[in-house]
């Protein structure tokens, strides 16, 4: 067996480190009583918003209860995430039924699909060729990806910055399409005819329900809201994350603290954040310990920060509305084909060709 080089021990060794401090403080342990009040919450909030659906009729104040069934949809979703980290059960297959549950029967997401790339992501974060959140697509994120694209989708990209949230209001038809395709056209997914299942209950008799209480029109109207509220939501939660963060080249090998913190960015605020992003502005704690219940993620922040700052490894932080116009500029200047993106110091000094 081949021994790791000096300099390679350290940095397995720092993780280990913070991963041992981390333990001793229990900020490892589960939290049951917080994620089932956190369930009763959102099946209250489901049970209020259905009984207004019911009851006010044909109006169109119905697209105030829309919107909430938009916030409520995400809400799970980030509950969903939580199960698929294994952060709310001691058990992995309890964890796994539950967001599978919550993900393809609440939310109309497909657990398999989100599980692989997910995975691939948090393994290699803004890795280009290995983090499938940075893969060409509608934007691109990469200043050899634009340099590609001509004619107008190219005059597109360069202002694809300021394009990023009017499109975000698609967000919710394509997770839902991606979904759908999963399900329909990967015979290796586990549990493929269950998802299957739940995704037609979801996505067939939600719209169904609508439609039978308010009527053709406004019960478009009304899933039109819904989906707006529900992607732009998701987007906006997780896009502060990473995006303008430094990409790692396909070259490059960064040890997994270095490699975490510098493509993650926390976004500033209290417990309000917290809610309103279920954890995900704590992105930095939860990029390094990924099944820590995302209650306790405030509580390691501090011992990873000063951790960090030991080790020399930039911790960054921005606040919510700073953030999007970090990831606007950003989008903005990969489009116009700056090379911005690799002008880390530490990532381009870790490069191995």
């Amino acid at each position: 067996m081949t021994a790791l080089p000096p300099q390679a021990h350290r940095q397995v060794s720092a993780y280990a480190d913070l991963s041992r401090r981390i333990k001793e403080k229990g900020l490892l342990d589960r939290l049951p009583r917080r994620y089932a009040a956190r369930t009763l919450l959102l099946g209250a909030g489901f049970a209020l918003a259905l009984i207004a659906l019911l009851a006010l009729g044909q109006t169109w104040w119905q697209l105030l209860v829309a919107a909430a069934f938009g916030v409520l949809f995400t809400q799970t979703a980030f509950l969903s995430h939580d199960g698929a980290h294994r952060q709310i059960f001691a058990s992995g297959p309890k964890n796994e039924w539950a967001a599978r549950v919550l993900g393809n029967l609440v939310v109309g997401l497909s657990y398999g699909w989100w599980m692989r790339k997910h995975s691939r992501h948090h393994a290699n974060p803004n890795k280009v060729g290995a983090d499938d959140d940075i893969r060409p697509g509608v934007l691109l994120f990469t200043p050899d990806d634009a340099a590609r694209r001509t004619g107008v989708l190219g005059w597109l990209t360069a202002r694809q910055g300021w394009l990023f949230f009017p499109l975000l209001t698609l967000e919710g038809v394509s997770l839902h399409v991606g979904a759908v395709r999963t399900v329909l056209g990967d015979p290796g997914l586990k549990h493929r005819r269950t998802e299957a299942a739940l995704l037609a209950v979801r996505l067939l008799g939600w719209p169904a329900l609508v439609v039978a209480v308010l009527g053709a029109g406004l019960g478009a109207a009304f899933l039109a809201v819904q989906l707006v509220v529900f992607g732009v939501y998701m987007g906006a939660s997780f896009a502060p994350n990473h995006k303008g963060m430094p990409l790692v080249p396909r070259d490059t090998r960064i040890d997994f603290l270095s490699r975490q913190v510098l493509t993650s960015r926390n976004i500033r605020g209290g417990r309000g954040v917290d809610l309103l992003m279920g954890g995900l502005n704590l992105q930095i704690e939860h990029h390094l310990f990924p099944s820590m219940p995302s209650g306790n993620l405030r509580r390691a922040r501090p011992l990873v920060r000063a951790y960090c700052a030991e080790q020399g490894v930039p911790y960054t932080e921005a606040g919510l509305i700073e953030s999007y116009g970090i990831v606007v500029r950003h989008l903005n200047r990969v489009g116009l084909g700056d090379r911005d993106p690799f002008a880390c110091p530490f990532v381009v000094s870790q490069r191995t060709g």
